[in-house]
């Protein structure tokens, strides 16, 4: 007798729609990935919202740095923290046991967290608009969508990489951890320039100073032509991607061999 096999693409569907709705009614996650770019935004953008900076200003500049951190949070926590708690919790034992493509597990993840970072960044679009006036035209809109959901997939792997190394409580701790400093050192919060000299020193070689610079460049506000920004993120890409599948397999020899 043979097993009949879901087809792929309503599978994948119904698991994307599943993600999606599970990281939009958790609040922490909510407010951790939307609204704390919006406050961090009031608190460092709206006042100087107008004012010139690096052949933008810096409403826009901003707007693209918090766009950036928005982003980079919700691909480590989607992944890392849901990871960590499915393994925490056995479901990954009870989804081996069903019809659920693995494909379509981890493709229905990527698909959710990209439409959840849509999401902010149009909110965050709406906020720095109404609240400071801050144009920002539609195609400059979609080039920035483009750009920060392609080039977060190191991110995405990083998270994965924790959520396969880490317990659910660890992997929180780990990747704010990684989230915040990351995001002060490579200038999301405060322009590089600004920063000490020291961590001015080291901010080119990390993979969020390298994001930001694609969120940037969105805006006409870089230093740094995308194609070597987008260089810098393959190399992470392929680093934290290799560390994922190392992880993902000794966990699979932990638990099913």
């Amino acid at each position: 007798m043979s097993l009949e096999i879901a087809p792929f693409i309503p599978m994948l569907r119904a698991q994307s729609k599943v993600e999606f709705l599970r990281l939009l009614r958790n609040p922490w996650f909510s407010v951790a990935t939307i609204a704390f770019p919006i406050m961090f935004y009031a608190f460092f953008g709206l006042s100087q919202a107008h004012m010139p900076y690096m052949n933008a200003t810096v409403g826009l500049y901003l707007f693209a740095s918090f766009s950036a951190y928005a982003v980079t949070s919700i691909s480590l926590f989607s992944f890392g923290a849901s990871v960590a708690a499915e393994r925490g919790s056995g479901a990954t034992r009870l989804m081996r046991a069903a019809p659920l493509r693995p494909l379509a597990y981890f493709a229905g993840k990527f698909i959710a967290s990209m439409a959840f970072g849509g999401l902010a960044i149009l909110l965050l679009a709406l906020f720095a608009r109404v609240a400071g006036g801050v144009d920002v035209s539609w195609p400059v809109l979609a080039m920035l969508l483009v750009r920060l959901l392609l080039g977060s997939l190191p991110f995405v792997a990083l998270g994965f990489a924790v959520g396969y190394l880490a317990g659910f409580n660890a992997a929180i701790a780990v990747l704010n951890l990684i989230t915040l400093p990351l995001s002060f050192a490579s200038g999301l919060f405060v322009p590089l320039d600004q920063l000490p000299q020291f961590v001015q020193s080291i901010g080119p070689y990390l993979p969020t100073y390298h994001f930001g610079e694609l969120a940037w460049g969105a805006v006409g506000a870089t230093s740094e032509p995308w194609p070597r920004a987008a260089l810098w993120l393959v190399g992470y890409c392929a680093l934290f991607t290799w560390i994922a599948v190392r992880a993902y397999y000794r966990e699979e020899r932990k638990e099913f061999s």
